[in-house]
């Protein structure tokens, strides 16, 4: 008999520039994430830039600033969770982070995720004047950031003194409502570094929709075996373009997925603004893959 495996979807957010422009923004993003929720996504995620992407759009195009959207999302949704996919680690200090993340659980009522990686846009960073280490110290970075959260979401408020961060008491209060902390996704398939985070920290691997995917998810496993983690314990998202395909076919590359054990995708939605591509994945995907 077949193992049955249910895939959830989601919505990544990552163009900002609607035809009713910046005056109607704030009314797009509600009307878009209230229509993901009934279509039954269950999670929104925004982009942690400040230039637009060059897969995306020029990077003259409208961007907003990540937490300050979740948290306007935070407040027109109910059930979806919320999740910047992914922060860059250098663009804000550990502490302050944490604090956003637990501010945001706590006003969604419990919806917030970490969802973090160790940045890679130097464009953007020098652009605006933001600190933009090397890729070794952005590293170093990521994984203290993970340690520092970690314990602001414990119940030790001791001081923590790394390489590159000092703080002198992790209090965090109010915490969390979900505990023991939020969820955390750490984005990146690097195989060294990256991956073996995501065994030894993470709560959700995020990897490329590609065809090196069973091997990411091969070198995951072996990560898990060296340091004592069940891989099971790790949820598996991919990011990729099935949503912007016809559903019948796109109902047929998530099942393939799910025989990997992939257990949500994440996304771009074409047109989304105009809302009807989230009601056809309402309708003719959600139901597909709920139980493929």
């Amino acid at each position: 008999m077949n193992e049955e495996r249910t895939v959830k979807l989601g919505l990544h957010i990552a163009d900002f520039t609607y035809p009713s422009g910046p005056k109607g923004l704030a009314d797009d993003l509600t009307r878009i994430a209230v229509a993901a929720e009934e279509a039954g996504l269950t999670r929104v995620s925004v982009m942690d830039h400040v230039f637009q992407i060059g897969p995306v759009g020029p990077i003259e195009n409208d961007m907003l600033e990540a937490y300050t959207t979740l948290g306007y999302l935070a407040a027109r949704t109910e059930r979806v969770e919320l999740l910047a996919w992914v922060t860059a680690v250098s663009y804000r200090d550990p502490g302050l982070l944490a604090k956003m993340v637990t501010t945001l659980d706590v006003l969604s009522k419990g919806r917030a995720m970490l969802g973090i990686g160790a940045a890679w846009n130097e464009e953007e960073s020098r652009g605006l004047g933001l600190f933009f280490p090397s890729t070794k110290e952005r590293f170093e970075r990521l994984e203290e950031t993970l340690q520092i959260c970690l314990q602001m979401w414990s119940a030790e408020e001791g001081p923590y003194r790394g390489e590159h961060y000092t703080l002198e008491r992790t209090m965090n209060v109010p915490q969390s409502l979900q505990r023991p902390h939020p969820p955390i996704l750490i984005g990146g398939g690097g195989e060294k570094k990256t991956l073996r985070m995501v065994a030894r920290y993470a709560d959700a691997c995020n990897l490329f929709d590609g065809p090196d995917l069973p091997h990411k998810l091969d070198v995951l496993r072996r990560h898990c075996d060296d340091l004592g983690r069940d891989y099971a314990e790790i949820e598996k998202t991919v990011m990729g373009g099935a949503l912007a395909q016809d559903p019948k076919t796109a109902v047929a590359h998530l099942e393939e997925l799910a025989t990997l054990g992939i257990q949500e995708y994440h996304g771009l939605v074409p047109n989304v603004s105009e809302i009807e591509p989230l009601r056809v994945l309402g309708t003719e995907v959600v139901p597909a893959v709920a139980a493929l």
